[in-house]
């Protein structure tokens, strides 16, 4: 990253929050020990993830994908600010942790940053959680975080989904569905919680903008275990769709994701992919964000926005 010639207590951090991935074949199994919380998975379930990660290249390209955007978000505040900026990643399940970005961030001197997730969308079970551990990391070392809660409504978000829609659609016949896609979560943490709520509103912003008549919210890559989670399920929602003869295509917009990684390129692409051509239907997914300059720019604003409304500027 580039030095700094202002001192350490003007500067401020900005932590990109962002769930992490295994970097190589070999860390796969550790990655997904730390998922299950210590719990070992089975052999099967083993087995079945690497089988997803060998489908799609034998790794996730999350990681690039990942710092890609961060060096982004670099290269806007830095356009903006001149070097006021230390823009580090921190991740829930690989390193560099969160802990270890606020790590870095305060052996630096930084006392302000600004923490935001590469999520759009708020839970307290996925961006809550991020927040609170940034939060508290930074209260045991003296750097207070300003936190960016949501971003699901942004203009430049927004610009992005419709006109990736918009694209998608090209191709598909007369009588397609648009359906909005999000990574489920379980029912328990969904009550009281905005998430739902959130996704539809963008959601529901696309489909006025582009006036279309028939669109739907589903839900992908829920986890393998016994409790409920929330539904209906993409896969479910198209055979739903085919049964009834109600679509003759399907475009999908994974509008909870921010970057091509397993559950697009797996989960999607292949196998929502493969259930179409099961089902007759015309399939086709929206591009992902990853880093489109437009929106790293106008997160690197909010970011500014919002360390200057926490006084950080």
């Amino acid at each position: 990253m580039n030095s700094n010639s202002t001192g350490a207590s003007n500067r401020i951090g900005l932590i990109v929050m962002a769930y992490g991935t295994p970097g190589s074949p070999a860390d796969i199994e550790p990655y997904y020990l730390h998922i299950r919380r210590g719990r070992p998975p089975t052999p099967e379930q083993l087995a079945d993830l690497i089988m997803r990660y060998d489908a799609i290249g034998g790794i996730s390209p999350l990681a690039q994908r990942t710092e890609a955007q961060r060096a982004a978000l670099e290269t806007a505040l830095n356009t903006a600010m001149g070097d006021q900026w230390r823009v580090v990643l921190g991740q829930k399940h690989a390193a560099p942790f969160i802990e270890d970005a606020v790590a870095q961030l305060a052996a630096e001197g930084i006392t302000q940053a600004v923490g935001l997730v590469l999520a759009p969308h708020f839970s307290g079970f996925s961006v809550g959680e991020y927040q609170r551990r940034a939060t508290e990391a930074g209260a045991e070392v003296g750097l207070t975080v300003h936190a960016i809660n949501n971003w699901h409504l942004q203009s430049a978000y927004l610009d992005f989904l419709t006109n990736a829609v918009d694209e998608a659609r090209i191709g598909q016949p007369e009588r397609h569905k648009v359906l909005f896609t999000a990574h489920s979560l379980p029912e328990r943490v969904l009550v009281d919680d905005p998430y739902p709520d959130e996704l539809e509103q963008s959601a529901s912003t696309v489909a006025d903008r582009l006036a279309l008549g028939d669109w739907g919210l589903a839900w992908q890559s829920a986890g393998r275990t016994p409790e409920p989670w929330r539904g209906p399920d993409i896969l479910e929602v198209m055979r739903e769709l085919a049964d009834a003869d109600a679509t003759d295509g399907v475009v999908v917009c994974a509008q909870g994701f921010t970057a091509d990684h397993l559950e697009v390129l797996y989960d999607l692409d292949i196998e929502a992919a493969a259930l179409a051509d099961q089902l007759g239907l015309k399939f086709s997914r929206t591009r992902s964000l990853n880093a489109d300059a437009s929106v790293m720019t106008a997160l690197a604003d909010l970011a500014i926005a919002t360390a200057t409304a926490g006084g950080a500027i």
